[in-house]
């Protein structure tokens, strides 16, 4: 048995067989409109972190976010659709439509073989904010009947389903950070246990909006470095005072890896082990020995049959927020003792994408096998004696990259955990 690696767990009948491979990927994010050009923003260590436009902030405490920037929903949907799609909706489907070209997935040819999950923090909050807004000002006969099917967070896998015909499995995830990190997870066990061949997975978020930003600095949650916004997001920093809220979408296609090897699909990586715990502690405060974290992170190295010292690097959760860093920091200290591998936040760069944050930083995790190279956590100005572990500061580095970690941890206590390697 190869050294880094540890007895496989028991699986499911007929489960072992079936491997689960990426062979495609797709992205829109504040800090590139592709998965290219968003892993080209991290790798030079680029912010997308700026003033809100997205509504007026004045009055706000926090005034800065990470927006989607030079998007143009009727350019690529055409006025009277781009109407009808939430802008959560819209960077779903874009997303995917990169991932499944990416893939040369042919949905058509087994349509019933093919699923799709996706995960998402809150939904449509621009449509039920407008939707609130009108009944409020107006009166209810103002209200659009679009407004429930473009809020309830479901309907983005419904318009990903519908665009491209996939009729297998089809499900959301609402788990507040972790959402698309447990859509990922969930789709490795469905193509596993033979329910599906393929799975077009991922998650979106589009919740720069009024309530979400008034309510998120209410908890004291979010930075107020409203003049200096592109240092805002500094996970791990003993200068950090909150996240930056981000937007955006990140898809993979898994495939069964004999199918994917049959059609001469594109081979990314192996997305190879996958653990999800509760804290079951609060709602939203980490555990605060980092209980739940340290369970997921090693049910994914079982799943993987990988001994915690094969990882070469994890992708944090690293939000900026005091407790969550130092927590998270902790949990990696007692799943890896004294080797714990390179670690980095990429919302440092992105923002904290919230629902959509499991599968942008799982889509880095892809990149960082291929181009074997660790993306960078930028603003490591003043080192915190709590957080003293390798976060790749400011630069990115070449590494020797095999297997990869990435956390996601969720209001409600919600921990995921992937693995992926190379194939």
């Amino acid at each position: 048995m190869h050294p880094g690696r540890v007895a496989a767990p028991v699986e499911y009948a007929g489960m072992s067989a079936r491997r689960v491979v990426v062979t495609g990927i797709g992205a829109i994010s504040p800090i590139g409109p592709t998965a290219a050009s968003t892993w080209e923003g991290v790798v030079s260590g680029r912010s997308g972190v700026g003033p809100i436009t997205l509504f007026d902030p004045d009055g706000f405490a926090a005034r800065i976010a990470a927006e989607v920037v030079g998007f143009d929903p009727e350019a690529v949907f055409g006025r009277r659709r781009a109407k009808h799609l939430d802008r959560v909706a819209q960077f779903a489907l874009v997303a995917t439509a990169e991932a499944i070209e990416s893939s040369k997935l042919d949905v058509a040819a087994d349509p019933h073989r093919v699923g799709v999950l996706f995960g998402t923090g809150i939904g449509g909050l621009h449509s039920f904010e407008e939707g609130a807004a009108l009944l409020n000002d107006r009166g209810p006969d103002w209200v659009s009947p679009y407004t429930l099917p473009m809020f309830i967070p479901n309907m983005v896998v419904g318009q990903v389903a519908m665009e491209w015909g996939i009729r297998g499995y089809s499900s959301c995830t609402v788990t507040a950070c972790s959402a698309s990190a447990q859509a990922i997870g969930e789709g490795l066990d469905l193509i596993r246990a033979g329910r599906v061949d393929a799975m077009v997975c991922g998650g979106s978020e589009a919740a720069i909006t009024r309530v979400a930003i008034a309510g998120f600095a209410a908890m004291k949650a979010l930075s107020t470095r409203n003049d200096d916004p592109t240092r805002a997001s500094r996970p791990f920093d003993a200068g950090r005072d909150g996240f930056v809220m981000g937007e955006g979408a990140a898809v993979l296609v898994l495939e069964e890896r004999e199918a994917a090897l049959g059609r001469g699909a594109p081979i990314l990586a192996e997305l190879a082990g996958y653990g999800a715990t509760s804290d079951a502690y609060h709602m939203t405060q980490p555990h605060p020995e980092g209980d739940g974290a340290v369970r997921a992170m090693r049910a994914a190295c079982e799943d993987a049959g990988l001994a915690p010292g094969a990882i070469s690097y994890v992708n944090a959760h690293g939000t900026s927020t005091l407790p969550n860093d130092r927590v998270e920091t902790l949990a990696l200290k007692r799943v890896f003792g004294k080797k714990v591998p390179p670690v980095s936040s990429t919302k440092s760069m992105t923002g904290h994408t919230l629902g959509a944050s499991g599968a942008l930083e799982a889509v880095f995790c892809v990149q960082a096998l291929n181009h074997q190279m660790l993306p960078p956590t930028i603003n490591q100005l003043e080192p915190d004696p709590e957080c003293d572990l390798d976060y790749v500061p400011n630069e990115a580095r070449p590494a020797l990259v095999d297997s990869v970690m990435t956390n996601s941890f969720g209001f409600g206590g919600h921990n995921a955990t992937l693995i992926f390697r190379r194939p």
